[in-house]
């Protein structure tokens, strides 16, 4: 589970040209506005990531304007992502250790966009909730993984545009077919937008001819899916994932690549399929300062960067999510700000 917010240390501070009474601090990956005199480096303090929502309580009323909700904002120039808060704030007994949880101590929850009211009808008849027999398409930030990126600095990786949409899986176990959104899978309807898309592209029809058991992941994207920052006309779906079930892993970059030539299905962008991983959290941030490969105009939402040699990594699973696949992603701030993010 995300830490909305954690223990953590101040691990940099730098000046802000033209400003006298802040300064920008590092925390983790991300970095932040803090006032000047604040905070020193090395100092444990309470960080809440953006998507936080702070209860309404006295302490937080200078929030309340903007309902209380931790987005990405420019101050003086400065991208600052975060907010730093003193350890008073805990409750009385809250162990201060570097890491530590206090999301539920704080009372913080995790904003949730308002629904889309558009043409897309992604919600159904639940069958069931996602499949256990295959990993869901959750990807971290990688402004907390700064101990991936140091462990496998140099690895050859594959970096493809992040699409604003909603996660599709389809699959094909033991001759049944599957529809799943993020979290459910989808009894079949012809109003559903994600069956809509499966029939629209023959996704069963393909699958079948892999004869295994498959399942495609990507994203749903167009009409009525997350305000259609792209301003696509209908819907569609760019894949990203081909995952082998009954081996219970990912097939490799080029191999996917193939395959996807090979049933004509479209894959999300690939901006780059030979790119050294570095241990920079700075770069990869800017690596996604771009606009989308889709439509020219508008900012991309970022990027994902996985290994083109496939790895699941155990010692770090905490850290990269429950599967432990060494995939992550980096957000495009202006697309944060533009969108209110």
């Amino acid at each position: 589970m995300r830490k909305l917010a954690s223990i953590q240390k101040i691990i940099g501070l730098e000046p802000i040209e033209g400003a006298d009474n802040i300064m920008k601090a590092k925390v983790l990956g991300w970095e932040l506005v803090i006032k000047k005199g604040e905070y020193a480096v090395g100092d444990f303090c309470i960080y809440c990531e953006i998507d936080s929502v702070l209860p309404n309580k006295p302490e937080f009323e200078f929030l309340k304007s903007k309902n209380f909700r931790i987005r990405t904002i420019r101050l003086r120039g400065q991208i600052s992502q975060g907010i730093c808060f003193p350890l008073s704030m805990l409750p009385e007994g809250f162990v201060i250790e570097e890491g530590a949880d206090c999301t539920d101590a704080l009372e913080i929850t995790k904003y949730e966009p308002p629904f889309d009211p558009g043409s897309a009808r992604l919600a159904g008849n639940v069958k069931g909730r996602f499949p256990s027999f295959i990993p869901k398409t959750d990807e971290t930030r990688v402004q907390i993984l700064q101990n991936v990126l140091t462990k496998y600095k140099g690895e050859a990786c594959f970096v493809t545009e992040k699409l604003d949409g909603s996660s599709a899986t389809y699959y094909i176990k033991d001759g049944v077919f599957g529809v799943c959104s993020r979290n459910l899978e989808i009894e079949e309807d012809n109003e559903n937008t994600f069956w809509k898309v499966a029939k629209a592209h023959n996704i069963e029809e393909k699958l079948r001819t892999l004869g295994g058991n498959y399942a495609l992941q990507g994203e749903l994207v167009g009409e009525g899916v997350q305000y259609n920052k792209m301003k696509l006309k209908g819907n569609t779906v760019f894949f990203f994932n081909l995952f082998k079930i009954d081996t219970f892993e990912y097939v490799s970059y080029a191999d996917f690549v193939s395959i996807m030539q090979q049933l004509d299905l479209q894959t999300v962008p690939v901006l780059n399929d030979n790119f050294n991983l570095p241990d920079s959290i700075t770069e990869l941030v800017e690596m996604a300062k771009i606009k989308s490969r889709i439509q020219a105009e508008v900012w991309a939402e970022g990027i994902v960067i996985r290994l083109l040699n496939e790895k699941f990594d155990k010692h770090i699973l905490r850290d990269i999510g429950g599967h432990g696949r060494i995939s992550f992603k980096a957000i495009n701030p202006e697309f944060l700000l533009k969108y209110g993010e």
